[in-house]
């Protein structure tokens, strides 16, 4: 499962949960912009599709069959009752089916609808971190396991993480300034010592798929990482480590970054078996959240960019 790092985490009283979902902006999106998210998120030799006509009737089936009940049966269950808010909140957070079910829209072709089905969620008093954390994040991991399970192939799963990036954008309206489309770029970069090439090579895939800029380092010393992140601006280094024994390099190569990064809110995430076994170990190291998977990797990297665009304001655009 992912971990954020306290620092990247809200938490604040049941009042304040109902207040920011009460004031809380809807994302700033329509159609036209949908559309032009399509090519924005995924790059141009992945997006295909001709099963267009067959995936709608799944969306709607989905949508029949669990979305409209559950709603149906929180409004007739939850309301009139009026329980505590923390009763409600806990009804209303997102389940299995859930996860699923978001995971069989955006492996079709209607954005629309997962916009939809999001703000369904929020508007019922979940806020989007509370959402990237219980909904969005497990979809990506979902959608990882079907690939490992081979139940979709790379291109479902690249459409599919590409669309929860555009979700997540929208929602953080990050998705509006088409001049930060140019900072969308990670190091990805193996921990000195390290061997385990996979690992990175997977994640540069589906990073580059999902239309990022992707630089990578496999033999560079801790030093060489921190200098590509003085000479070049990145919104995340991702960097992976195989063994326990990659530990004190890996915090020392965190370390250097954040002292020379010229980008000062550049987000780090981790990756490799250590942090699959004890995901709170990111934290230790230094770094701000790690992934079990590259699709989830690819949802982090996104989170982590908005998170850098939220705090650098309306510099970041410049």
């Amino acid at each position: 499962m992912v971990s954020l790092s306290p620092r990247l985490r809200r938490v604040g009283s049941t009042g304040d949960l109902m207040v920011r979902a009460a004031s809380a902006a809807l994302p700033l999106i329509d159609r036209g912009s949908l559309r032009q998210l399509e090519t924005h998120f995924i790059a141009p030799e992945i997006y295909r599709r001709d099963d267009l006509a067959r995936r709608q009737g799944q969306l709607a089936q989905l949508i029949s069959d669990r979305v409209i009940p559950q709603l149906l049966r929180l409004h007739s269950d939850v309301v009139p009752d009026a329980p505590p808010v923390e009763v409600v909140v806990k009804a209303l957070a997102p389940d299995r089916d859930d996860i699923t079910g978001l995971a069989d829209i955006i492996l079709g072709s209607d954005l629309e609808a997962a916009v939809s089905y999001v703000t369904l969620l929020r508007e019922r008093g979940l806020s989007m971190d509370a959402l990237f954390v219980e909904l969005l994040e497990p979809t990506a991991r979902h959608l990882g396991e079907m690939w490992d399970h081979d139940l979709c192939d790379f291109i479902d799963v690249t459409l599919g993480v590409a669309r929860l990036q555009k979700l997540l954008a929208a929602f953080n309206n990050s998705h509006i300034a088409p001049q930060l489309d140019s900072r969308r770029a990670v190091l990805m970069a193996m921990t000195p010592g390290d061997q385990h090439f996979f690992g990175v090579t997977m994640v540069e895939r589906f990073l580059l798929a999902s239309g990022w800029k992707v630089r990578t380092e496999t033999s560079a010393s801790a030093a060489e990482i921190a200098d590509a992140t003085q000479g070049s601006w990145f919104a995340v280094a991702g960097l992976t480590a195989g063994s326990e024994q990659m530990i004190d390099s890996l915090t020392t190569t965190i370390a250097r970054i954040r002292q020379q990064s010229c980008n000062p809110h550049i987000g780090i995430m981790v990756g490799g078996p250590i942090f699959t076994a004890n995901p709170a170990l990111a934290a230790e190291v230094g770094a701000d959240a790690t992934a079990p998977n590259a699709p989830t990797a690819v949802l982090i990297a996104q989170k982590l960019f908005d998170t850098a665009i939220a705090r650098q304001g309306p510099r970041a655009a410049g």
